[in-house]
């Protein structure tokens, strides 16, 4: 992820999806607080480059209401 950002920048779509997939492997590994605090960030970003709509970040924001629970 953080080789995403340096060279793409942290709101290229790329670099969206690497953060999305850090914070699946961190909550995988137990790091549930880690992983939320992620992946909210990548929904605060998906909103505001792709859209609300955008298939991402409905998806994105359906695991952070997944995880909530």
């Amino acid at each position: 992820m953080e080789t995403s950002k340096t060279k793409l920048g942290a709101d290229h779509p790329s670099t969206l999806t690497s953060m999305a997939s850090l914070a699946l492997t961190w909550k995988a590994q137990d790091r549930q607080a880690d992983a939320l605090v992620l992946m909210q960030g990548c929904a605060q970003a998906q909103q505001r480059v792709l859209g609300p709509e955008h298939p991402n970040t409905l998806s994105t924001q359906a695991i952070i209401e997944d995880w909530s629970i």
